[in-house]
């Protein structure tokens, strides 16, 4: 598959991640799956209580979910099918972009194992964690494109969900870059 083919499965838009129509969703979760606040206390109103109770059943079985790492639970009310949970990292605790694109490949090779073909991320670790959102631009696109492009999977449709102007604006930005070479 070429660069431009790869780059084709890769969608970047403004809106809000619980409305979208895919197979997962991914939540930017913390390691104790306490969905409170941003992306993931939005993803539990929308969703339902259940989501929370799922991801406290996880947690009660494997203690905490490292940074890096990614869980799926159901979606219930959302209009997806499932919730990919990953935890990224805190901005200032060191090795991020590593643990950033790993946070972002499992994610995708999850979605993948349960043979999906459309997910939609948000910026994960560029609200509460602090991560800044020109690097995690980058390091999304990027993991999405090294991973389409090193795995035979059901994913055809990766969705960059972004909810602020700004975000939008980097993850825009950065990817046309990519289309221009």
């Amino acid at each position: 598959m070429s660069a431009k083919e790869i780059l084709q499965k890769i969608i970047i838009k403004k809106g809000d991640i619980t409305k979208e129509q895919v197979d997962a969703i991914v939540n930017a979760a913390n390691s104790h799956l306490k969905h409170g606040g941003g992306v993931a206390l939005a993803i539990v109103r929308a969703g339902g209580q259940e989501i929370q109770k799922e991801s406290d059943e996880i947690i009660k079985k494997i203690g905490f979910l490292p940074t890096g790492n990614a869980v799926i639970t159901n979606a219930y009310r959302l209009p997806c099918k499932f919730v990919i949970h990953t935890v990224g990292p805190i901005y200032g605790e060191g090795n991020e972009d590593e643990k950033l694109y790993r946070a972002i490949y499992n994610s995708l090779y999850l979605a993948h194992l349960y043979n999906l073909k459309s997910i939609a991320l948000p910026a994960v670790s560029s609200g509460i964690f602090g991560f800044p959102k020109d690097r995690c631009a980058k390091i999304l696109i990027d993991t999405a494109i090294d991973f389409l492009s090193s795995v035979t999977t059901s994913i055809e449709k990766v969705i960059f969900c972004l909810f602020d102007d700004e975000t939008f604006d980097y993850f825009e930005k950065y990817y046309n870059s990519k289309l221009s070479r």
